[in-house]
């Protein structure tokens, strides 16, 4: 093994940490952004406590009750109330603090800080025309900022706070501004990859359900016609088709019920791929099932579809107490150029298969008689 393989291995189970938490937080966003919000709020009250700016002190201790209140609002799903809750927070605590303490503090890097939000979850709230709100309130979030800084560049604030106390404030401030930028712009990137990721494996499921039947996982017709369309283009000498119908399936279906059906249908595919390893099998439709058997001749296909009709005919399905016997007539054909397509080759084992219901059932044919 390479070192670069090794170290891509070792990485894998701190990628998986992350996706983890990364889905947790987005599953979590509005709850982690009001607990992170009250935190703020609550240093803040510290810093103005230390600084003797008590209306601040008691803003902010108002403040953290708010988010207790949006944080207890998220717990039952109430969302647009906690996002305009912290739209008109946090503005009108950008105007008050600028107010008290002046331009110089900083703290009107919080009305930047939660433009993320207000375009994060904004984007999931409001949808068609309602999305024009978020552009209003970005606006209304920049005509805020220029007003506090025309009316309040030349004026003195109402406390003079400290040089250590404002560079703190300056500080923290910008923190939470780019922090918000860097969070919400991650976790934007996170959901919309993990919506991509999504939709691929969506798509992979719809791809998948297309040529498979969902009951059984075997091949559906639009899955096996390919596979016959390229065999005869390579003018293999050996292949055959054998169509099986199951008898009488209808009575299964009414004696024990369509879950006892769809169990029998399982179990009847289970022994195909039993009896006929490596052999492309399609659930033609209802109880009727499509083999093609690659490189096989007519002699050893007769001998190997016969084994199977006997398998099926000795080995019931065990659903609950009871023991569903069911038995199938069989079709067979061998492949020739004279078959211009894969439904041609298929209609000729259909119709062998026919001819066996209306002479007995239980009976593999293999030639027209």
């Amino acid at each position: 093994m390479s070192d670069s393989t090794g170290a891509k291995q070792s990485n894998l189970p701190k990628q998986r940490k992350l996706g983890r938490l990364m889905h947790y937080l987005v599953s979590n966003a509005y709850s982690f952004t009001v607990g992170v919000m009250g935190f703020v709020h609550a240093t803040l009250m510290i810093i103005f406590l230390i600084a003797d700016v008590m209306p601040l002190v008691y803003f902010n201790i108002l403040s953290v009750v708010v988010y207790i209140f949006c944080f207890m609002l998220c717990r039952f799903g109430h969302i647009l109330p906690v996002y305009a809750s912290v739209i008109i927070e946090v503005t009108v605590y950008t105007v008050l603090s600028t107010y008290f303490v002046g331009l110089k503090c900083g703290t009107y890097c919080f009305l930047f800080s939660i433009i993320p939000i207000i375009i994060y979850f904004g984007s999931s709230l409001f949808k068609g025309r309602k999305r024009w709100s978020v552009i209003l309130m970005l606006v209304l979030n920049f005509l805020t900022f220029m007003i506090l800084y025309i009316r309040f560049a030349p004026v003195e604030p109402v406390y003079d706070v400290s040089p250590v106390i404002r560079m703190v404030l300056v500080i923290f401030s910008a923190f939470a501004m780019v922090f918000a930028t860097m969070f919400y712009n991650a976790m934007y990137i996170y959901s919309s990859e993990n919506a991509v990721n999504i939709l691929q494996q969506k798509n992979r499921q719809l791809s998948i359900d297309a040529h498979e039947d969902t009951l059984t996982s075997l091949l559906n017709r639009r899955g096996f016609l390919p596979l016959i369309q390229e065999l005869m283009g390579r003018k293999t000498k050996h292949f055959c088709i054998a169509f099986c119908d199951l008898d009488d399936f209808k009575v299964v279906n009414d004696s024990y019920g369509h879950e006892a059906g769809d169990e029998v249908l399982k179990h009847i595919t289970k022994l195909i791929r039993k009896e006929l390893p490596g052999c492309d099998i399609c659930r033609w439709g209802g109880e009727e099932f499509v083999i093609l058997m690659r490189d096989y001749d007519l002699q050893v296909a007769t001998a190997k579809v016969e084994h199977l009709r006997r398998s099926i005919e000795d080995n019931p399905t065990s659903f609950f107490s009871n023991k569903i016997y069911v038995t199938t007539t069989i079709g067979l054909e061998e492949y020739s150029e004279k078959y211009a397509n894969p439904e041609d080759i298929i209609k000729v084992a259909d119709a062998r298969m026919y001819y066996g219901k209306q002479h007995g059932k239980n009976i593999l044919i293999y030639e027209d008689l």
